[in-house]
């Protein structure tokens, strides 16, 4: 009887630790939603070191990007006794997707470097309506009626960041708007990719294709970096690596439709990085656009949410 109660308490004293390191431990959403942050957080600080190097060409800095991705990739990939590119028959998508996300880069570095960082960052995440347009054209997918008032507001604040003062040359926010266009294009391809290529595949795929395609601009108007300079291309390939590596592995811990709305935060990054190190003023018609665009995907986020509850009530019924 006393054994028999020693494990009965036992047993329940575990019971009691690990529902105390449930209740103190993050949930898988969670972490995705912190790692969508993260990564926000490092690419509107890779676009403002883009914005600090920008006596270095455009190929350049992203050739010295990629170079950087592509060995950590291939490290991580190598140890996991993984596949470097993927399968044959996949060859033509990764193709696809490397050099939609080639141009992508190729736009956002453009107008990183001038153009103010809160405008590009507006319409560079303005890339959903675009990977909703072409999923419903080219992959079948049906279009929720919730999307048709996103994509509207969405438009209406890309619009607004357009228009205001023109203070700056509108020639870079036409290249950074150019960049939501191609990357949902790249964007469109990843959702294809879904269990059948592994994300670090991808990556590598994408660098690799990147920087050979960078290299021959890059030869022809190279720039030796000072000390200075290639510290922040140095710094351009870490915050493109962690902004990658965290957007990868949010995707693991929970489904987009929970955990992308977090991926806005990139905008009030890119505000506060370009106002205090680049001293940019925080214009109230980006705001205003900028809170558009967030709205559209808040609607969005909420309807997916309410929908997937509701469907979750169906089922235990």
């Amino acid at each position: 009887m006393e054994i028999t109660r020693h494990h009965g308490e036992k047993g329940s004293n575990a019971a009691l630790d690990r529902n105390r390191l449930r209740r103190y431990s993050m949930t898988q959403r969670q972490k995705g939603a912190l790692y969508m942050i993260l990564s926000a957080l490092c690419f509107a600080s890779m676009q403002v070191v883009v914005r600090l190097s920008r006596e270095i060409p455009t190929m350049e800095q992203i050739f010295m990007r990629n170079s950087f991705v592509l060995i950590v990739s291939a490290i991580i990939i190598l140890r996991k006794k993984g596949s470097l590119f993927g399968p044959a028959k996949y060859q033509p998508y990764l193709f696809g997707r490397s050099f939609f996300g080639f141009l992508g880069l190729i736009t956002l570095f453009y107008a990183s470097s001038h153009a103010a960082q809160g405008d590009v960052t507006i319409l560079n995440k303005t890339s959903p309506i675009w990977v909703t347009i072409l999923a419903v054209i080219f992959m079948k997918e049906k279009l929720p009626k919730i999307q048709i008032p996103a994509l509207a507001l969405s438009m209406a604040g890309a619009f607004i960041v357009f228009r205001p003062s023109f203070e700056s040359n509108p020639f870079p926010l036409v290249v950074a708007f150019l960049s939501a266009v191609t990357s949902g294009v790249a964007y469109t391809f990843l959702s294809f990719f879904k269990g059948k290529v592994d994300g670090l595949t991808v990556m590598m795929h994408f660098s690799t294709f990147s920087a050979i395609a960078s290299i021959p601009f890059m030869l022809k108007d190279f720039v030796v970096p000072s000390f200075k300079q290639a510290v922040l291309l140095l710094l351009i390939g870490v915050f493109g690596s962690l902004g990658q590596a965290f957007i990868t592995y949010a995707y693991r811990f929970a489904p987009a439709s929970e955990i992308s709305i977090y991926n806005y935060s990139g905008i009030i990054f890119s505000m506060i990085l370009g106002f205090f190190i680049l001293g940019e003023p925080v214009k109230f018609t980006s705001v205003i656009g900028g809170a558009l665009v967030a709205a559209a995907s808040v609607m969005v986020y909420v309807y997916n949410n309410r929908s997937n509850k509701r469907a979750g009530d169906e089922t235990t019924k």
